[in-house]
Parts: structure tokens; C-alpha cells; sequence
């Protein structure tokens, strides 16, 4: 089969490797579509390696269908060859087919296009972890979710709000602003003119205080803010894109019982990977299915043109996911 490597010059070349061998507790899946996310921009500059076990090339989140099915994944499970999936992976999504452990598949929702389902479990698990799970989110509350032009915004946001949320956001201009409109945020702060911090303060005098915070940016701001939480608040840190340091008051953080928190999907274990896998089946794909929340996609791109994709991120262009097609 082929898959996409990484030569010493980080370009992608489309190549020819080992077809996969599956072990009884796995499926094969003729992989269809692959969704793009920043490990894969940090694992082909050599960061972000996949974990051991798992492929050397990039691909979180797959769908497409399954064509072999181990002993052991099919008495454990209901898996049969024919079934359309989407697919948590640990690494190997750019290739034309990979091995996958069976409870880390999750049917497409009922009304998904394969490219909108290959958006779904990278994207969705690393939300619903953080939001419900990490963060404690409840119906009323209000949620703090930085990079609103982000791919995994795009899924956090409609998420938070489906289950009843209040949604903040921020972004680096008023354009960007009105592209992300449609995401149904409360309230969206432009960073570039407007000072975060001020603006959660004047939230919670307002009576408006964030409950949780799901930030993938932190540095400088997430000190800057965290004392205008709710009693009780969750700031969740899921990346550091805005920076490794900030200076904190611990004050705060004692009185009102604070909880800041670190978070990392990929280094979770198996077993727990799967029960998120279950409790969006469960708790989520209805309300895919029903219309209320919808996969945002931004552009999608035949796997030969990864290169061209990858750009797309970089710039941090796109207001949705990046999608690739095999």
C-alpha cells in the first residue's frame, strides 16, 4: 500500500510501504478520508512522534471501511467487513489502509459524508474530554474557548452550546469574527484590540464568570484571566500555543478553589480513549444525526497534495477542519 513519509528534507512523498498486518484484536480499514490536526505539522517537523506500536507517518482520524476483521475483534465486538467507521488513531492515518484496535472505531453518524465523519474523533474526543469530562461543563454554565478560527473550535464551540452552554471565544481580527459567526458563540473578543483578561473581569461582575476553560493558546493570558473564574472553575490547558510561561496568582486560585489542569489526549490509555469513544456514540452522535451539532469543514484536498493542506494550517487560514481524500 502507499502512505505518506517524511524525507530528511520534512517534505511528504506519497510511498510505497509494508501493507499492514492485523492482529486479532483489530480490524482493517480502507481508509477513505483523513483529517488534518497541529500534531501532524509538529510530528513531520520531528516533535511529535507516533506513540510505540503505532506508524511512523502522521493521521489521527480516519474513516472509511472495514475490509478484515481479527478473531478477537470479531467475538468482542459487532464489527463486520462492509461497516463504515471513523477512527481514533494513535498515528497512521496517511495511508491508504490501517490496522485499528476495535474500540477505537465509532460508526459514521446516519446523514455524514466520509470526509465530514474523518473530522469526527480526533476533534470530538479531545472536546468532549475537556469540556465534560476535565472541565465538569453543566447546562447554564458559561465556557471559555480561546482560537474560535480554530479546527478543534469549530467542534468545541456547537458542542458546548448543544448541551446547553454559554460560549466565549476570541479571535485575532473582526473579520475572523464574522467568518466564525455562524459557530453560535455568545461572545466573540477580537485579542488584537480588545485585552481578554478585562473583558472576563467585566464578565464576572456582570454575573457571567467562566466555569471552564478549554485553552489550547495559554501563556501570558491564561494568568492574566484565571482569577475572573467561577468559584470552582476549571481552566483546562490542552496546548500552549500562545506560550510556555505565565505568572499566576495564587491567591485566587486558593479562595475560590480553582483547579488548573492539564490535559492531553494522545497519552491517555487505551482503555480510556475507548470509554470517550463510547460516550460520544452515546451522548453526541444523536445530536450530529438530529442537525444540532454539524462537522465543519473548511477545504478538502486529495492526500497527494497533503503538502498543500499541511500550508493551509500553517497560515492558520482555515475557519473548520482540513480534510485529505485517498
Amino acid at each position: 500500500m502507499k502512505a505518506m513519509l517524511v524525507n530528511e528534507m520534512r517534505e511528504l512523498v506519497w510511498s510505497e510501504v509494508a501493507d499492514p498486518i492485523i492482529k486479532p484484536d483489530e480490524v482493517l480499514v480502507k481508509i477513505h478520508a483523513a483529517a488534518l490536526n497541529r500534531a501532524d505539522l509538529l510530528q513531520r517537523q520531528g516533535k511529535y512522534p507516533s506513540p510505540p506500536g503505532c506508524p511512523e507517518w502522521m493521521g489521527l482520524e480516519v474513516s472509511g471501511e472495514i475490509t478484515e476483521v481479527g478473531q478477537k475483534a470479531t467475538q468482542e465486538s459487532d464489527w463486520r467487513v462492509g461497516d463504515r467507521v471513523c477512527a481514533l488513531l494513535g498515528g497512521g492515518g496517511y495511508a491508504e489502509y490501517v490496522a485499528v484496535k476495535y474500540d477505537m472505531l465509532m460508526p459514521i453518524p446516519k446523514g455524514l459524508t466520509m470526509e465530514e465523519a474523518a473530522s469526527l474523533p480526533e476533534a470530538y474526543a479531545t472536546s468532549y474530554l475537556n469540556l465534560f469530562i476535565e472541565g465538569h461543563l453543566e447546562p447554564g454554565q458559561t465556557a471559555f474557548i480561546p482560537a474560535g478560527a480554530s479546527g478543534l473550535a469549530s467542534v468545541a464551540i456547537p458542542m458546548a452550546k448543544a448541551f446547553g452552554a454559554r460560549v466565549i471565544t476570541s479571535v485575532l481580527s473582526d473579520e475572523i469574527a464574522e467568518k466564525i459567526k455562524p459557530l453560535g458563540a455568545d461572545l466573540i473578543i477580537n485579542s488584537a484590540t480588545e485585552d481578554v483578561a478585562a473583558i472576563l473581569e467585566q464578565e464576572e461582575k456582570s454575573g457571567r464568570p467562566v466555569n471552564v476553560s478549554m485553552d489550547c493558546l495559554s501563556g501570558e493570558t491564561l494568568g492574566k484571566s484565571l482569577p475572573y473564574m467561577a468559584r470552582g472553575g476549571y481552566w483546562v490547558v490542552i496546548s500552549t500555543l500562545a506560550g510556555t510561561e505565565t505568572h499566576l496568582l495564587l491567591r485566587p486560585l486558593l479562595t475560590k478553589g480553582l483547579h488548573l489542569v492539564g490535559s492531553m489526549l494522545r497519552n491517555r490509555t487505551p482503555e480510556f480513549k475507548a470509554y470517550i469513544l463510547g460516550e460520544l456514540v452515546k451522548n453526541v452522535w444523536p445530536k450530529i444525526e438530529d442537525g444540532t451539532i454539524r462537522p465543519s469543514i473548511y477545504k478538502v484536498f486529495p492526500i497527494e497534495r497533503a503538502a498543500e493542506a499541511h500550508a493551509v494550517l500553517e497560515r492558520g487560514e482555515n475557519i473548520g477542519k482540513v480534510v485529505l481524500t485517498v
